[in-house]
This record gives structure tokens, sequence and C-alpha cells, in this order.
């Protein structure tokens, strides 16, 4: 199994205009990874403008103007 930490794994975008009540991030290695956006409750609770407004930080990490919760991308492949 291949370990994050292996790898050089980063973000490059994030999405929420795939699919109604997901999020798409896009990974420096090309992936593309779906997820509910109920495995953020955060960020479920965001209005559509606010989900536009994220950040990435270092390839590794996101978030969003109005929170102050910091996510990685660990927490979008679940590791």
């Amino acid at each position: 199994m291949c370990k994050l930490q292996d790898t050089n794994i980063g973000i490059k975008k994030l999405d929420f205009n795939v699919k109604r009540g997901a999020m798409a991030a896009y990974l420096t290695d090309g992936r593309e990874i779906i997820v509910p956006i109920s495995m953020f409750p955060d960020i479920k609770h965001l209005s559509r403008k606010q989900r536009e407004e994220w950040m990435i930080m270092d390839d590794q990490f996101f978030s969003f103007e109005a929170l102050s919760k910091i996510y990685s991308v660990k927490d979008l492949l679940r590791l």
C-alpha cells in the first residue's frame, strides 16, 4: 500500500459544481477525488458563495474564508 508520505500528493483545486452534495478535489498526481460534503459538516453548513472562497496552503491543506478549521489531503483520502 502506498503511504501519503511516500508520494508527493497535493491539492490543486476544489470544485463544488460536479454533483449536488459533493465536492471534487483535483490532486497533483492527476486524480480527481469526489467526496460527499456530508463527510465535512462544517463545509456542508457553508453557503454556496462561502464554499467558493476556498484556499489551498502548501498543496497539502485547504480551508475557507468563513471557517477557521484547516483540512488536509489526508482528510480527503481518509488516511
